[in-house]
């Protein structure tokens, strides 16, 4: 995306020609950035794409190819699967996207309120559930090569023996595939006939499936209208794979019976007098306590409803009713799906399934099998299921949805980087104007503004002091209608909540405006009220760089003017400061230069004040070369927004390379008399450590802000990438490509589902119907910025189902950040239902609950969206959003690290010999990962895969019919190797050459991915008990997160 969220809006000023598309943050974010959010004028027209994209299952028929045959054609409805309701023609509109579609308020809408977006009403919560669906039939696509698609209606036979299609121009008992000769169900697009189909770009990998069968291993290459259908077909044909004739026997067994127990307990329980019947209130309040999300008035017209479709009159429930309005309401589709997934079939998961669950997916280390009982004793429900150590749907939704699984890596809840770094290495959290709580203009003050920002771990806040009545400094924006607080006051908040959320510094940021008699009286009030925590130490001149942050632990410093050294008077003058002189100046005079060249004033300082400041002494800047030659590394410098972004984008090499030593604090350009706020990244980028933010106004860039300062245990310090931090690296904040030195890395994102959403908050009357979509955004360097969008799905903030993936290119993952926003396609008013903005270090891999916040950051309660989370190393050409690990690069076409040539001749000389070992670790590293890619493909797995992902699927391959190991791996070497046990098929050879010969050599040398592959290897092949007897090795350390990247350094790849 072109840099979003910058400006009045979103970072661009109102005086600046900012790209049209910049301003879309503020249309989001809602009405605190930039003055308002508005509506989007009627003459924009709304962008609709032909074909398929990634949120529409349905597929285009490309150039007359696809097929439908005349029988299909004509079929009526009901048999037939049709799109789903939320589906629209033509493709998703692109960026334009959150432009109102005119014509789609005349559609007519059936106002009902649907869990997903499958065809039918009926929720899937068993393997019955999906057995059935399969036997009346769907309507799917059927995928060839040379980009033939067929249309043809599936549908498994009575006897549940044949998968049969039609029509077809082979005779009805050749049209069809016999159960017993199905070797695997795959998701996904991973078979050859996929990856070579001219229109594979344009089938959703949420919709396609592929049934391999026979002695051959032929692939059956399907398409569905939705992700869920193609989920009912994937769980119900794995199911009959497994149980085989024993299906229908499986299916009236006891599996299920655990959760039916359990509810019937809870019926009994408020059924005291075995009446056989409880109030219709007690039903509703049983079914609300245990999902709290649930809205009263849905819980209530589900057994409404039940009741009206037998013709019952009464308001009293059965335990048969509540049963079913139980499995009806607290059933979570996606949920069933996965907990099949893993089960081996079973309606719950044992302890070795769960473990491997938490090891294959969620990337826990060091599982066993008693954790994974605590798990089950902690968040199974039924008493049965704590007993036997089961974990059935219920549990596993629990679990889910609980703090273990939520998106914000726990171990970034606590302070976890280094503080021991001198400060101009971090990131501070900044406030401006901190005494305001509206605009800076004619706002109000209050002290309140600097209890909520030192609550929200603000290090650094503002204080605008000026002459006030009876010789009382006050504190507002001067030459403005702001009202006054007494400095006083202010002081004793800033003490009482100083340290509040963080024991690491805080900077008083004092604009002084006073008489000599009155700065008196402010040294006066801070050193009786302060005391001890004001830093007042002398800096040492023999030093390079600022204290570090755990040196200045619980010391409050003062950002002020300082008299010269050579000052021997009590009194002296210095240059003003003065902000709010600018914005009046500017009120009045729409254009006029940068306010760092505005003429300088000067006023008189007492020596008392002075001696308050320390090492954050505020001198002017010039420029750089000048700085890098005379400037102290204790004085700092204050920017305008304007000229700061003038240097970020004309010299953003010497701007990094200035941060590094001094500290430079960005203020907001005084033309943001709403109190806008600007985009922190746009000076983040460049090494800025002080960015001043209105905290009083919320939207996208106070999200960025909050967000980013989450990832230290939010104590207002966030240590700067080290290529911001070496001197001797080099970084242009401009980049537009990968970072040398940083490995870029793919962020994988599946929005899957999204539970109570509320209407948002300014929309107009309209009931509680919202149409739900969401953008996922990367904010960091203008490389890694992107935004994608889901479909909108249609009359459903309940439980809308979205099943749509995402992949980004990161290239400086240190500073990025994801951003979750969900808004209504269906607004009157406003559209911002909620938003999660996270920092990429801080994401935590495998299924993920988000936890929703309001405009203003307060969460949502029981708001969320249910996502899936993977990081892998880069890999391929092309856009960023196409790149994949799929997508081999040529040796041409490879990136290669640069050296920087520095013109100092013995310098140069010596890393010149360094460039043929960086490229040779490069071949090294891009060659093993080519052969993983390989051998992913011939597991029948996407890019997203591990290795222990890939062992755990070709597992079942490996054994014979008598479950007797075709194919062993000997663990006793570090590398394992492949041993064949007899005669095996062609393909299962195939597989066994390419994971030997095709990264046998490689693996020896990219050491530590190699390390953590052989790990996943091992201990799958432990699991799967395809391990040659004796050879497995217990001393090998359990994996560590299963899809966390690996670090790629160049003396790792070559091994030494």
């Amino acid at each position: 995306m072109a840099e979003r969220g910058r400006g009045a809006a979103g970072g661009a000023l109102p005086s600046s020609p900012g790209p049209v598309l910049a301003a879309k943050g503020a249309l989001r974010a809602g009405a605190g950035e930039g003055g308002g959010g508005g509506r989007p004028g009627p003459g924009r027209a709304r962008c609709d794409s032909a074909g398929v994209s990634n949120g529409d299952c349905s597929l285009g028929a490309p150039g007359g190819e696809a097929r439908v045959g005349p029988a299909l054609a004509a079929a009526p409805g009901p048999a037939a699967c049709p799109l789903p309701r939320d589906s629209k023609p033509g493709g998703l509109p692109r960026r334009s996207s959150i432009i109102k579609d005119g014509t789609k308020q005349k559609r007519e809408r059936k106002k009902t309120v649907s869990f997903s977006s499958m065809p039918t009403e009926k929720k899937i919560s068993s393997a019955s559930d999906c057995i059935n669906a399969m036997v009346e039939g769907s309507e799917l696509k059927k995928v060839r090569s040379n980009s033939r698609i067929y249309h043809r209606y599936f549908l498994l036979d009575a006897d549940m023996q044949s998968l049969r299609w039609e029509p077809s121009k082979k005779d009805s008992e050749k049209a069809k595939i016999d159960i017993k000769s199905i070797k695997e169900v795959r998701t996904g697009k991973n078979t050859d006939i996929f990856r070579s189909n001219g229109v594979s770009d344009q089938i959703s990998e949420d919709c396609a499936f592929s049934v391999i069968y026979g002695e051959n291993y032929e692939s059956l290459d399907l398409v569905a209208n939705s992700a869920d259908v193609a989920n009912i077909w994937v769980t119900g044909l794995r199911y009959l794979i497994s149980y085989g004739k024993h299906t229908l026997d499986m299916l009236e067994s006891s599996q299920d019976n655990m959760r039916t127990s359990w509810v019937s307990q809870m019926f009994s329980e408020i059924d005291v007098d075995g009446l056989g019947h409880i109030t219709l209130c007690s039903a509703v309040q049983c079914i609300r306590n245990l999902n709290p999300g649930l809205k009263t008035s849905k819980i209530e017209l589900k057994f409404k409803e039940l009741h009206k479709s037998r013709d019952k009159t009464g308001t009293d429930v059965t335990k048969e009713e509540f049963v079913e309005v139980f499995h009806e309401l607290c059933t979570r589709p996606e949920i069933y799906f996965l907990l099949v997934q893993f089960s081996s079939n079973k309606e719950f998961l044992d302890t070795k399934d769960l473990m491997m669950f938490l090891e294959a997916e969620q990337g826990v280390a060091h599982i066993n099998e008693e954790i994974s009982l605590e798990i089950i004793h902690k968040y199974e429900p039924s008493k049965e299921g704590q007993e036997k150590g089961w974990l059935s749907i219920d549990g596993f939704t629990n679990y889910l949805m609980s703090p273990d699984c939520y998106i914000f890596d726990p171990e970034h809840k606590k302070v976890c980087q280094d503080m021991k770094q001198p400060l101009s290495h971090y990131f501070i959290n900044s406030s401006h104007n901190t005494y305001l709580i509206e605009d800076q203009f004619r706002g109000p003050s209050d002290i309140t503004g600097y209890i909520r920002a030192l609550k929200m771990g603000c290090r650094s806040v503002e204080l605008d002091v000026w002459d006030g009545p009876d010789n009382e400094p006050v504190i507002y924006t001067g030459h403005t209608m702001t009202s006054q607080i007494v400095f006083r006051s202010v002081i004793d908040i800033i003490n009482k909540y100083a340290f509040f959320a963080s024991e690491y510094p805080l900077i008083l940021c004092l604009e002084n405006h006073c008489s000599i008699k009155q700065q008196k009286v402010m040294v006066q009030h801070m050193k009786k009220i302060l005391g001890d925590k004001l830093y007042t130490t002398s800096p040492n001149v023999e030093e390079s760089y600022l204290p570090s942050p755990d040196v200045l632990k619980g010391k409050i410093l003062v950002k002020a003017k300082k008299l010269s050294s050579s000052c021997s008077g009590v009194e002296g003058d210095v240059t003003d400061e003065d902000e709010g002189a600018e914005m009046s100046q500017r009120m009045g005079k729409e254009n006029t230069e940068p306010a760092n060249h505005l003429p300088a004033k000067r006023f008189q300082l007492c020596k008392e004040l002075s001696e308050l400041v320390s090492i954050c002494k505020s001198v002017q800047f010039k420029e750089f070369q000048a700085s890098f030659q005379a400037q102290k590394y204790w004085e700092v410098c204050s920017f305008n927004e304007v000229l700061a972004s003038k240097y970020a984008n004309e010299n953003p090499g010497d701007f990094v390379n200035y941060n590094k030593r001094f500290l430079a604090r960005v203020f907001p350009s005084p033309m943001r008399i709403d109190s806008s706020n600007m985009n922190p990244q746009d000076f983040w980028k460049c090494g800025c450590q002080i960015v001043a933010m209105n905290f009083q106004t919320p939207g996208l860039m106070m999200d960025l802000n909050v967000g980013w300062f989450r990832q230290n245990g939010n104590c207002g310090y966030v240590l700067r990438p080290a290529i911001m931090r070496e001197e001797v690296s080099f970084f242009s904040a401009n980049t537009k490509d990968s970072v040398p030195g940083v490995s870029p890395q793919l962020l994988h994102i599946k929005v899957i589902s999204g539970q109570n959403f509320p209407k948002p908050k300014g929309s107009g009357a309209k009931g509680d119907v919202v149409d739900p979509y969401v953008y996922v955004e990367i904010h960091g360097i203008p490389a890694d910025c992107a935004e994608q969008r889901t479909r909108t799905v249609h009359q459903n903030g309940d439980a809308p189902i979205f099943d749509e993936s995402f992949e980004f290119q990161v290239n400086l993952p240190e500073l990025a950040m994801v951003r979750f926003v969900v808004l209504d396609d269906d607004y009157i008013g406003d559209e911002f239902i909620g938003q999660y903005t996270i920092p990429f270090e801080c994401l935590q891999t495998g299924y993920r609950h988000v936890q929703l916040q309001s405009l203003t950051g307060e969460v949502l309660a029981h708001a969320s969206l249910f996502v899936h989370v993977a990081i892998t190393n880069r890999r391929g050409g092309g856009k960023p959003h196409k790149r994949g690990l799929s997508v081999r690069k040529g040796k041409k076409s490879r990136e290669y690290a640069s050296l920087r040539t520095l013109w100092i001749k013995t310098v140069d000389e010596v890393f010149k010999n360094a460039q043929p070992p960086i490229r040779d670790a490069t071949d090294l590293r891009e060659n093993m990962q080519n052969a993983v890619v390989s051998f992913k493909e011939l597991c029948g797995l996407s890019s997203v895969a591990n290795l222990m992902q890939c062992m755990l699927a070709v597992s079942p391959r490996f054994l014979g019919p008598d479950n007797t190991p075709l194919v062993v791996l000997n663990l006793s070497e570090q590398y394992p190797t492949m041993e064949l046990q007899g005669i095996v098929p062609e393909v299962l050879k195939k597989i066994v050459t390419t994971y030997d010969m095709g990264q046998a050599d490689l693996l020896k040398y990219a050491k530590n991915e190699t390390v953590e592959n052989l790990k996943q290897i091992h201990y799958a092949a432990v699991s799967c008990g395809l391990n040659k007897p004796g050879t497995e090795n217990a001393d090998v350390q359990k994996p560590r997160r299963s899809l966390e990247v690996i670090p790629e350094k160049a003396n790792d790849e070559t091994g030494e």
